[in-house]
C-alpha cells in the first residue's frame, strides 16, 4: 500500500493559487467556506485525507496525467460553464432500470434527487424513459460474459440529437453493459464535454453481475439482425441494492464532475480520482476535496457551499422516510426495500455534518 501525501505548501496552491486575481477570489469566499477548504492543508485533517494506492493495478500508477490545480481549471480556455439560460442537466433512461416499473420510476427520481442536490443551483431534469430500439445503437453479445452490449459512442449520437435548448448537459444511464468499439471488453461510460453528452452503464454494480447466468443471457453466440431489437425484453437487470444506488450516484456525479471539465484529480481522496477497477471505485468517497470543491462552485456558480451539503443531507433524510404507497400491482416487498435504499450512505451523511459543524463554526 502507498501513500499519495503532497506537502502543505503544495497543497495550499494547488487549491488558492499564487495568481494575485485568484487569491482576491479566495479570500472574498464566506469566512465557514474558508475555514471548511482549508481543511485541505491541514495535516490533522479528519475530513480530508491523502489518496491511498493498494495496488500497481490503480489508476494513478497505472495512467499518469499531469495534475490540474485550480488555476488550470479556471484558466481553461475549453472549459464550458452553465450560462443564464442553460442550466439544466438533462437524464435520459435507456432500457428498465429495474425489474418493475415502480422500481425504475423511484430509481431514476433518487438518481435525479441526488444530482440536483449535487450541483446545487443546477436543475436537474427527467426525459421519458426510450427502449434501446428508439436509440438505433449498435449491439453485440459479449464472448466473456455472454451478457448484451450496446455501442456507446451510438448512443452519445443520439442523446446529442436530444439534448434541449436549454441543457447544460444531457447524460444517458442504462443498466445494460457498454463497449465503446469492438476491440475493447466494456466501458463504464464515456462523455464528452465539448459536446455536453455522456452515457454510464450501472449494469456491472450489480452484486452477481459475474457469478450467475441470468434470463436474458445468451449460452451460445448466435447471429441476430441489426434491428432485431427484441433481444433486450429479457437482458439481465441487478438489483436495485443500497451498495448499487451508492455507486450509481458516484458514477454519475463523477462523469459530469468531467463534463463541467474536472479532470482526475491527484491531491487528496476525491470523487474525482479514477478508477480502473471496482474496488478502486469503492474505496473513492462521494465527496470532493476542497480542490475540485472549489472548481465545481467556480462552474456552477453557487455561492453558500453550506446549503449544497445541507441540501445533500435532506435528500438521504427525504429518502429514507420517503416509502412509496402500496398499489395492487406493486407489491408489499417491494415497498419495504425501498425505505432501505439509502442505508449506505449513512457514513456520506454523518461526514457531511462534520463539514457543516466547521462551516457554522
Amino acid at each position: 500500500m502507498q501513500i499519495v501525501r503532497h506537502s502543505e505548501q503544495t497543497l495550499k496552491t494547488a487549491l488558492i493559487s499564487k495568481n494575485p486575481v485568484l487569491v482576491s477570489q479566495y479570500e472574498k469566499l464566506d469566512a465557514g467556506e474558508q475555514r471548511l477548504m482549508n481543511e485541505a492543508f491541514q495535516p490533522a485533517s479528519d475530513l480530508f485525507g491523502p489518496i491511498t494506492l493498494h495496488s500497481p493495478s490503480d489508476w494513478i500508477t497505472s495512467h499518469p496525467e499531469a495534475p490540474q490545480d485550480f488555476e488550470q481549471f479556471f484558466s481553461d480556455p475549453y472549459r464550458k460553464t452553465p450560462s443564464p439560460d442553460k442550466r439544466s442537466i438533462y437524464i435520459q433512461s435507456i432500457g428498465s432500470l429495474g425489474n418493475t416499473r415502480l422500481i425504475s420510476e423511484e430509481y431514476i427520481k433518487w438518481l435525479t434527487g441526488y444530482c440536483k442536490a449535487y450541483f446545487y443551483g443546477l436543475r436537474a431534469k427527467l426525459l421519458e424513459p426510450v427502449p434501446v430500439s428508439t436509440t438505433r445503437c449498435s449491439f453485440r453479445v459479449n464472448e466473456n460474459t455472454q451478457n448484451l452490449q450496446i455501442h456507446a459512442g451510438d448512443i452519445l449520437k443520439f442523446l446529442k440529437k436530444k439534448k434541449p435548448e436549454n441543457a447544460f448537459c444531457i447524460v444517458g444511464i442504462t443498466m445494460i453493459d457498454l463497449y465503446p468499439r469492438d476491440s475493447w471488453n466494456f466501458v463504464s461510460g464515456q462523455a464528452s464535454d465539448r459536446l455536453g453528452v455522456g452515457m454510464f452503464s450501472f449494469a456491472r454494480y450489480g452484486s452477481d453481475f459475474y457469478s450467475m447466468r441470468h434470463e436474458g443471457k445468451v449460452k451460445k453466440l448466435k447471429k441476430t439482425s441489426s434491428s432485431d431489437y427484441s433481444i433486450f425484453d429479457n437482458c439481465y437487470i441487478p438489483e436495485i441494492t443500497s451498495v448499487l444506488l451508492l455507486r450509481s450516484c458516484k458514477t454519475l456525479t463523477h462523469e459530469i464532475g468531467h463534463i463541467f471539465g474536472l479532470r482526475h484529480c491527484q491531491w487528496l481522496a476525491c470523487l474525482m480520482q479514477g478508477s480502473n477497477h471496482l474496488e478502486e471505485a469503492d474505496r473513492r468517497p462521494l465527496n470532493l476535496c476542497p480542490i475540485c470543491l472549489r472548481k465545481l462552485q467556480c462552474a456552477v456558480g453557487f455561492s453558500i457551499v453550506e446549503k449544497r451539503r445541507k441540501a445533500l443531507v435532506r435528500w438521504i433524510d427525504d429518502e429514507s422516510s420517503d416509502t412509496p404507497g402500496a398499489t395492487p400491482e406493486h407489491s408489499r416487498e417491494d415497498n419495504g426495500n425501498f425505505s432501505k435504499l439509502v442505508e449506505a450512505f449513512k457514513e456520506w451523511k454523518e461526514w457531511i455534518i462534520k463539514c457543516l459543524a466547521v462551516l457554522q463554526k
